[in-house]
């Protein structure tokens, strides 16, 4: 297959196996870096299919730049960072990578609540300086995490996940979403409940929603002063679906424990505050950040480009309309 596919930022190997195997040669940025939005504009152009990342701003200057293109793959489960009904307009399709991040992403919600909860990154810096002198009883007081009680906003496969893993903890959960998941609710200590209501009740709230018009800023500070003053809240879904200024200045108040953030709401840079706090861990984005995850991702994401040029659907087409237009 001759074929001309451009991605945009380095990926494992393991995605760029399945291009070389497909079309043999392909174009690819080769810094580690994002590109700028008129050198994403430039190498586009007379691309048939382009593999991108979330922090690819593929809007409709961009997807204009694309003449000829068939595809844009995004490696990532969002797509937020795609123009989606502009692509389907020129008849481009887009695809995504969900599922495959599922237990990375849920198993880093639990690493951030428990390193949140028990104080952790704070007390590693208090020992790495050499402060620590002798065991106290007032040393580092953090929450206890079993028995309590766990709100999960968003019960999709990540929010699913989340609660299969408290068990252990003899967790009592509250979720909230548009719709019932019989999976939680198999758990006779959980229940679906409005999102007010887990907010007042919940120990421990868990963001799992995907970034919307009606999901932009859904906790703000109307909400953070409804939670308990001993919460800590994670979020790992999109950073925009909180309102981190809000969010900082709770935290700094004591308005709320402690949190643990994935992601920002203009990421990569911070809310000024939030860096200073001893109460929030906030990892750079690192959600699907396994070895065997980041893989898989590359591969499904190459996968997608590869099938559509060989005249088969892709295997997770968002716009799945497009292909009757082909």
């Amino acid at each position: 297959m001759t074929a001309k596919v451009f991605v945009t930022r380095p990926i494992p190997d393991a995605g760029l196996e399945v291009l070389r195997q497909a079309i043999g040669k392909f174009d690819i940025n080769p810094d580690d870096r994002v590109l700028t939005k008129q050198e994403l504009i430039e190498r586009v152009e007379g691309c048939d299919g382009v593999l991108c990342l979330l922090t690819d701003n593929v809007d409709a200057e961009v997807i204009d730049a694309a003449t000829g293109c068939r595809i844009f793959a995004n490696c990532a489960v969002g797509y937020n960072n795609i123009d989606v009904e502009a692509a389907t307009a020129r008849g481009i399709a887009v695809s995504n990578t969900p599922g495959v991040l599922t237990d990375a992403t849920a198993d880093l919600t639990w690493a951030l609540l428990m390193a949140a909860a028990r104080r952790i990154v704070p007390a590693d810096a208090y020992t790495r300086a050499g402060k620590y002198k002798a065991w106290g009883p007032m040393l580092f007081l953090g929450a206890d995490i079993t028995g309590r009680t766990l709100g999960i906003i968003g019960a999709g496969r990540i929010g699913s996940a989340v609660a299969r893993r408290s068990t252990g903890f003899e967790m009592k959960i509250l979720y909230t979403d548009t719709h019932p998941n019989e999976t939680i609710e198999n758990d006779p200590g959980a229940k679906k409940v409005p999102l007010d209501t887990l907010l007042q009740e919940a120990d421990f709230v868990c963001v799992h929603v995907p970034l919307a018009d009606d999901t932009h800023h859904l906790l703000g500070r109307r909400e953070f002063g409804m939670m308990k003053k001993s919460a800590v809240l994670v979020n790992t879904s999109r950073g925009p679906v909180l309102d981190e200024a809000a969010l900082v200045a709770a935290l700094r108040s004591g308005e709320i424990f402690a949190a643990g953030l994935d992601v920002f709401e203009d990421e990569p840079s911070l809310k000024p505050g939030l860096a200073q706090l001893d109460n929030v861990v906030i990892p750079p984005h690192i959600g699907s950040a396994t070895i065997a995850t980041r893989n898989k991702m590359a591969e499904m994401a190459a996968t997608n480009i590869t099938a559509l040029l060989n005249g088969h659907a892709p295997p997770n087409c968002i716009n799945p309309e497009v292909l009757d237009q082909k």
